[in-house]
This record gives C-alpha cells, structure tokens and sequence, in this order.
C-alpha cells in the first residue's frame, strides 16, 4: 500500500511539473514569435526608411498632422508654388498678414529627414571604442554637409521676398535628429546666418505655432479694433447730423409755440373786444341758435 500509494503521488506530481513546464515553453515559443514578427516589422520599417521618397513623405505626413491641429486651415496652404515659371512647389506655407498688399505673406516650410547620414553617425558613436577618430571627424562632417545641403535647397527654391517671408523652416521629424544638430558647434547660427533656414523639431514646431497662433490673434483682435474704431466714427458723424435735425426740430417747435402764443394774444384782444357787447340770457341763446339752424336747413332744401 505504501508502494503504491508512494507511486500515485510521485506520477500526480510528476504529470503536474510536466503540464506547467510544457506551458511555460509554449509560452516562450509564443513570445519568440511575437519577437520574430516584431523583428520583421522593424525591417520592412527600415526598408522604408531607406528609401528617400517614402522618407520623405513620411516627414510631409508629420508635418501637416501638426500643423492641421494647431492652425486653421485657412491660415497654410499645401504645395505652394512661390515661384513663377517653376515646377518647385513648397509642401507648406503659413499665410501671414501683408501690410503692403491685400496677398497675405507666405512662410515656407519644408520638411527634410537625411536619415542615412543620421544613422551613420549613431552608429559611430556607438563603435567609437573601436573606430578611428577619422572615421568619427568624416560620419559628423558627411552629416553636417547633408543638413547645409537641405538648407540650401530650400533657400534657392522656396525663398522668394515679397511673395514669401525672407527666411523660412526646416522641420525635422524626430527629437534625436533635431538634438543632433543643436549640438553641433556653430550649425544652428550658420543654417540662419548663411541660409536663412531656422530649423525645429516636432516639440518646438509646435511651440513656434503656438505663438504664431497668438500673433494672428493680436492681428484679428487689431484688426476688429480698427473696425469699431471706423465704426464709432461712423456713429459719431451721425450723431452730429442728429444734432443738427434736432437743432432744428427745436427751432420749429419754437416757431410754432410763438404763433400759438400769438394766436392766445389775438384771443385776448377779442375777448377783450366781446366785452362790450351785452350777454343774451342762456335760454334765448339757445333758441336763437335753435332757429338759425332752422332757416340754414330750410335754405338747404
């Protein structure tokens, strides 16, 4: 009986340590699974990555996601064409109030993503241990080359005073890019001195509208002022002109209380005249009346 009571327990327990540890290494082929699909998709993401259109699209994409929750749409436009006789169209400019000209003032706004030399660069400094300082110096030169590069496209094509704005942005769709190139020495100040490119990420871009946005308000709040104030001296001229009708209803009021005052003169004088002339008693009066009425029916007939 212990035998075989010895042998139940062992074989129950064994069958339930079996069943747990066939769970958990399903559980881990599962895991490996979801890790294999996860790698695959970081692939084909980098396979897209790779390809400078699809880039570059994804950046445009970025941007107008940003720039539809922050402005109106009346207030940017998508492909603008800044230039005449020219197939180069900005992917977006802000419309800006134009002090000169009923045409509201473009800002261009370009996005831009070199993320091949990016990427370069990060994995140099992830292997600086082992790289040698010049491969390092030519990864951080090729990367600054490609951001003057974008740069300069977007001055020669998208900059064009008065119909745009004499500097314009570059935006940059990611935090890490945007550090990247604050962090070079001088980079930043050269880009606007040289170029007149301000360059900003996905945070500061959404700080730079937001002032934007309160500029456009302090404009509109400007603007309805000067309409109150054009319509205040509206008011005011009519006001004047009621001035003037009530000056001279007064004036007619006046003339006609004078000849009411004339007439109460006259009254006074025949009243006075009346006096003289003897009062009838009230019931010849009325027959007196009563009998005038008769002849001037009688006349009638």
């Amino acid at each position: 009986m212990v035998d075989e009571k010895l042998q139940e327990t062992v074989e129950k327990r064994f069958t339930e340590s079996f069943k747990l540890i066939s769970d958990r290494l399903e559980q881990v082929h599962k895991g490996l699974g979801e890790m294999q699909s996860l790698a695959s998709g970081v692939g084909d993401l980098k396979k897209v990555l790779t390809n400078v259109k699809t880039r570059g699209n994804l950046g445009e994409i970025q941007l107008g996601a940003i720039l539809e929750q922050i402005l109106s749409v009346e207030q940017y436009d998508m492909n603008v064409a800044v230039r005449n006789n020219s197939q180069e169209r900005v992917e977006f400019a802000i419309k800006l109030p134009n002090k000169n000209d009923d045409k509201p003032l473009l800002l261009p706004i370009d996005s831009k993503f070199p993320n091949e030399d990016y990427q370069r660069l990060l994995e140099s400094y992830e292997k600086s241990a082992d790289l040698p300082q010049r491969e390092m110096e030519s990864a951080s030169k090729r990367f600054e080359d490609a951001i003057r590069k974008n740069a300069k496209d977007i001055k020669e094509k998208y900059i064009n005073p008065p119909v745009t704005t004499d500097f314009a942005i570059m935006f940059v769709p990611t935090e890490g890019l945007y550090a990247e190139i604050l962090r070079r020495p001088g980079l930043f100040d050269t880009l606007q001195r040289d170029y007149r490119i301000t360059v900003v990420g996905p945070t500061n871009l959404v700080a730079f509208l937001s002032s934007l946005q309160m500029g456009f308000r302090t404009l509109a709040i400007e603007k309805r002022s000067s309409e109150v104030w054009e319509i205040l001296g509206a008011v005011k001229t009519e006001f004047g002109n009621f001035g003037t009708v009530l000056e001279r209803t007064k004036k007619k009021l006046q003339e006609a209380t004078n000849v009411i005052d004339q007439a109460g003169v006259r009254s006074r004088a025949i009243e006075r005249k009346l006096r003289t002339v003897q009062e009838l008693p009230q019931e010849e009066s009325i027959a007196l009346l009563g009998e005038s009425i008769d002849l001037e029916n009688d006349g009638e007939e």
